[in-house]
C-alpha cells in the first residue's frame, strides 16, 4: 500500500474558488462601508443643524457607525491579504502549523490564517 504524501498547498482550482468567495464577500464590504459612510455623512449634517453634538443617543449612534466602518475597513484589509496570499500560492496554509486550513473554516472566514487547531491552542 503506497502512502501518500500530505497535501501542502490547495490546487489552482482550488484557489480560484477561494479567489471568488473573497471577491464576493469585498463587493459586498465595499456597498456596506459605503451605505455606512453616506449614513455617517448625511446624519452629521442633519444633526448639526437640529442638535448640539452632546446629544447622547446621536453620539451613540455616530460612534456606532464609525466603529463599523473600522471593523469593515479591517475585514476588507484582511481580505485583499488573503487574495495577495492566493496569487503566493501560500493561501490556506496555517501560519502555526504550517498544515492546510480546513475548506470548510476558508470558506466560513476566507481571510483565516490559523486553522482550527492552532486557533484552540492559542486560546487554552
Amino acid at each position: 500500500m503506497a502512502e501518500h504524501p500530505e497535501k501542502t498547498r490547495y490546487s489552482d482550482e482550488e484557489l480560484e474558488e477561494f479567489r471568488q468567495i473573497i471577491l464576493e464577500k469585498l463587493k459586498r464590504t465595499e456597498e456596506d462601508l459605503k451605505v455606512l459612510r453616506e449614513l455617517l455623512d448625511s446624519n452629521d449634517i442633519n444633526q448639526t443643524k437640529i442638535l448640539s453634538f452632546e446629544d447622547s443617543a446621536y453620539s451613540y449612534q455616530r460612534d456606532h457607525t464609525i466603529r463599523l466602518i473600522a471593523r469593515l475597513e479591517r475585514f476588507k484589509n484582511d481580505l485583499n491579504r488573503a487574495l495577495v496570499r492566493i496569487d503566493n500560492k501560500t493561501y490556506g496554509i496555517c501560519r502555526e502549523t504550517g498544515k492546510l486550513i480546513s475548506k470548510e473554516r476558508l470558506r466560513a472566514v476566507p481571510h483565516a490564517t490559523l486553522s482550527i487547531e492552532a486557533k484552540k491552542r492559542r486560546s487554552s
